[in-house]
């Protein structure tokens, strides 16, 4: 098979299908968060609300070692369909769980779906000629966070009008789409071997890539916010007085989208440290404001600008990531990165919820914590400019 790298562009039918399926895998598992908290109060869980992304997140970051390793042996196709229709099934258990305990034990085997965006991002970086991948990453974010924007406010809307049971079916329904959709691609990953249960047996290496550090220690401290952020905004819309706690997202998801592709660009010439100080900037900006926010349009604004620093951060670390990877270590190298993604999103959901404590006088503390550590990838991105002289990932 010809290395499809080779090729100057990279849309493609192949690319299409990648996108669509990671499109409908984002709207699956997002799609129920906004109503995951008062579920949770039904059941009797009310003072756990920061395991809601914090168990999700131990399962995910756990997995992602492995499906990096298996992606980089087995091929990338194995976790694309594990992950998606894991994504379909899980959220088609929800409505059979009643306990806290079950509901927790269900979050922990969800959070094994999101082991796919590992895949989706290798397979990417086969498909994409090296001086185009800022611009393909933001893009495959782009169209997957479309989903992202719009399925919190349309599974409000249906836990509304109809039930949490109806939410979550439709939940199941979007990811098992996600699954279908992979028939139309073609494995990409050269020279495939046969998994071995000595496979399983992870070396320290493997676990961690260390020519990535850089960009794992900032996407930690970039994504501690965001998790704080997911734990306690349907809290907060509630307490706003905001009746669809999915438009908060989609503020957020909406101002990201409109900043990828054009982040991808930036960082590809301008340097991805460069792009990385100007959104961890507007990051501590959002989160100040939204300290401040006493009302339904002042949040919505600072999720705007949170929205905006998350655009150019995202897509900017994963090409940093395959910058620094090559074709050998590049699944383990993104999993890398995303393990550090799942550790800063659960330790700050987790955080978020300790700090917050159902006190509504609290929700400017969790803020302004998660400000302190976005300053702190601010900082180390600003001593590596200084040892390096350079803007560039190299």
């Amino acid at each position: 098979m010809n290395n499809p790298s080779h090729s100057d562009t990279f849309y493609t039918p192949q690319f299409a299908f990648l996108c669509i399926s990671s499109l409908l895998l984002f709207g699956s598992f997002n799609m129920i968060l906004p109503e995951l908290p008062a579920y949770l109060t039904l059941l009797g869980g009310a003072d756990y609300k920061g395991l809601i992304i914090g168990l999700f997140t131990v399962s995910a970051g756990f997995s992602r070692p492995y499906s990096g390793k298996i992606a980089d042996k087995v091929g990338r196709m194995p976790i694309l369909f594990f992950g998606m229709g894991l994504c379909g099934a899980c959220c088609l258990l929800y409505p059979l769980v009643s306990s806290v305990f079950g509901f927790f034990i269900l979050r922990l085997l969800h959070g094994f779906c999101v082991s796919a965006p590992t895949a989706n991002s290798a397979m990417l970086a086969d498909l994409v000629p090296a001086h185009r991948r800022g611009e393909a990453l933001g893009v495959l974010g782009l169209i997957s966070n479309v989903g992202t924007a719009f399925s919190p406010v349309i599974g409000s809307e249906i836990a509304k009008a109809y039930s949490m049971e109806a939410l979550f079916y439709t939940a199941s329904v979007v990811g098992f789409c996600s699954f279908v959709m992979l028939f139309g691609l073609k494995e990409t990953l050269q020279n495939r071997q046969k998994l071995t249960w000595q496979d399983l047996n992870l070396q320290k290496e493997e676990v961690f890539e260390t020519t990535v550090f850089s960009p794992a220690l900032v996407m930690f401290l970039m994504v501690f916010a965001f998790g704080a952020v997911l734990s306690i905004m349907p809290d907060m819309s509630e307490h706003l007085g905001i009746n669809n706690k999915g438009y908060t997202m989609m503020f957020y998801t909406i101002a990201s989208l409109s900043v990828r592709i054009l982040s991808g660009k930036a960082s590809d010439k301008h340097g991805r440290i460069a792009v990385l100080r100007v959104a961890l900037a507007l990051q501590m900006l959002a989160l100040l404001l939204m300290s401040f926010a006493t009302d339904a349009w002042l949040l919505f604004f600072s999720c705007t600008i949170y929205g905006f620093s998350m655009g150019l951060g995202s897509p900017t670390l994963l090409a940093w990531t395959v910058d620094l990877s090559n074709e050998t270590n590049r699944g383990r190298a993104l999993a890398t990165v995303f393990l550090s993604m799942e550790a800063g999103i659960g330790i700050g959901a987790v955080m978020a919820g300790w700090i917050y404590g159902n006190q509504t006088s609290h929700f400017v503390y969790v803020f302004w914590t998660s400000t302190a550590i976005a300053l702190a990838g601010f900082a180390y991105l600003a001593l590596l400019y200084k040892n390096t002289g350079k803007i560039f990932s190299n």
